[in-house]
C-alpha cells in the first residue's frame, strides 16, 4: 500500500486566462481548454487544473487564489479502500463516482485520495566534467530548446499548527518525516515515491508568514540545471517575474534536500518552482532537525544578512524518532528559536 505522489492539484484563480499562460510559458503539456478550465500535466502524468475561484467546485478554504485541493495518487484500488476505511474512523469522507475520496485532515485543509496509474520517467542527463574529472570526453552536451517539467515533486503550505498537519499524514497516510526546519516547518515524504519531501508545512506564526492557513508554491521537477536555468530565462523573457515579497529570488540550491531551485511568482496564487538535482531518499533515511537558519537555504542575489557572517548554534543533529517536534506544536511567536520571531524587512527573503 502506498501513496505515489501528486496526482493532481486544482487551483483557484483570479484570471484564467493569463495563468494558463503562464503554464504554457512554464513548459507544461496542454491537455485540455474551455472558458471553464485549464488541464496541463507532466511527464509522470500529474495534472494542474485551472478553474475560476468562483467555480473550483471546492470550498474556498483560503482567501487567496491557489491550490485548493490536492489529490494524491494511490498505487492500487486496494490500498484506496484501506485508507478510505481507516479515515472513516473518525471523519467523513466523500467519495465520486470515479473512486476518489475526500476527506478533511485534522488540521482543516481538505485532501483527495484517487488511485493512480503513475507513468514511469526516464532521465538522461548528460556527464558533468570537473577540473580533473573528466566524466563527459570528446562529447559534445545535449541542447535544449524548451523546459519540460517532468515531475510534480512537491507542495508547501501554510499551516497554524506544522507538527499537528504532519502527524496526521504520518499516522493516517503513511508519510514519512524527512527533516524538521527548527520553528519553521516540517518535510514529509509520501510512502511511495524517494524524492526528499512531497508536502512541506510553513509555520504561520513567522513574521513574514500571512496569518491564516494557505497555499505557497509547488515544485516541478527537472532533468538537470540547464533545464532550470533554460526555463527561468524564458520565463524571464516572457515577462514573469520572481520579486514577490516571499520570494528566495535567483537561481540558488536549498541546503535541506540539496535541490537547485528557481522560484517564479505565479498569477494563479504562490510561486512556482523548477528544481533539479534533490535528494532522493528510501526507509533507510534517518529523519535530521536543523537550526532553522542553517537549512533555509545555500546561495541567491538576494541572500540574507545571516547567511553572509557566521553565527554560532548553526547545527543540524539526526531526529530518528521526531523528537524535536514536541516544542514546536502550535508555536506562538514567543515559542520561536531566537532571531526567528524578529526577522528583518531585509532577510525576509529567507524563508
Amino acid at each position: 500500500m502506498a501513496i505515489l505522489g501528486i496526482e493532481s492539484v486544482v487551483y483557484g484563480v483570479d484570471d484564467l486566462e493569463t495563468c494558463t499562460r503562464f503554464w504554457d510559458d512554464f513548459g507544461l503539456a496542454p491537455l485540455s481548454r474551455d472558458a471553464h478550465e485549464s488541464i496541463f500535466e507532466v511527464a509522470t502524468g500529474s495534472r494542474i487544473i485551472v478553474r475560476p475561484r468562483a467555480n473550483t467546485g471546492i470550498e474556498d478554504w483560503f482567501d487567496w487564489p491557489g491550490v485548493k485541493l490536492v489529490t494524491w495518487g494511490v498505487d492500487t484500488p486496494e490500498a484506496l479502500e484501506a485508507l478510505v476505511r481507516d479515515l472513516e474512523r473518525d471523519r467523513e469522507v466523500r467519495r465520486d463516482e470515479d473512486g476518489t475520496a475526500h476527506a478533511v485532515g485534522d488540521d482543516g485543509m481538505p485532501f483527495a485520495l484517487r488511485v493512480w496509474a503513475k507513468r514511469t520517467v526516464v532521465s538522461q542527463p548528460d556527464p558533468v566534467n570537473a577540473p580533473g574529472c573528466i566524466q563527459r570526453l570528446n562529447q559534445h552536451r545535449k541542447w535544449r530548446s524548451r523546459a519540460r517539467p517532468k515531475t510534480l515533486n512537491h507542495i508547501v503550505f501554510f499551516s497554524h499548527d506544522y507538527v499537528k498537519s504532519f502527524e496526521f499524514y504520518r499516522d493516517r497516510l503513511g508519510f514519512r518525516l524527512t527533516d524538521h526546519s527548527e520553528g519553521l516547518g516540517v518535510f514529509a515524504r509520501a510512502d511511495g515515491t524517494n524524492e526528499h519531501h512531497s508536502i512541506f508545512w510553513v509555520n504561520t506564526a513567522l513574521p513574514v508568514a500571512p496569518d491564516a492557513q494557505g497555499f505557497m508554491h509547488l515544485a516541478f521537477g527537472l532533468e538537470d540545471i540547464d533545464e532550470v536555468m533554460l526555463g527561468a530565462n524564458i520565463m524571464a523573457e516572457r515577462g514573469w517575474t520572481n520579486t514577490s515579497a516571499n520570494s528566495s529570488g535567483g537561481l540558488s540550491r536549498h541546503r535541506i534536500s540539496s535541490a537547485i531551485y528557481y522560484y517564479m511568482d505565479n498569477p494563479g496564487g504562490g510561486e512556482a518552482e523548477y528544481h533539479c538535482d534533490t535528494d532522493y531518499l528510501d526507509d533507510n533515511w534517518v529523519p535530521r532537525a536543523w537550526d532553522w537558519k542553517f537549512g533555509a537555504l545555500l546561495w541567491a542575489h538576494r541572500t540574507p544578512s545571516f547567511f553572509r557572517t557566521d553565527h554560532d548554534g548553526w547545527d543540524m543533529r539526526f531526529d530518528p524518532e521526531g523528537k524535536s517536534l514536541e516544542p514546536f506544536r502550535k508555536a506562538a511567536l514567543s515559542d520561536l528559536p531566537a532571531g526567528l520571531g524578529q526577522i528583518s524587512a531585509q532577510d525576509e527573503h529567507a524563508l
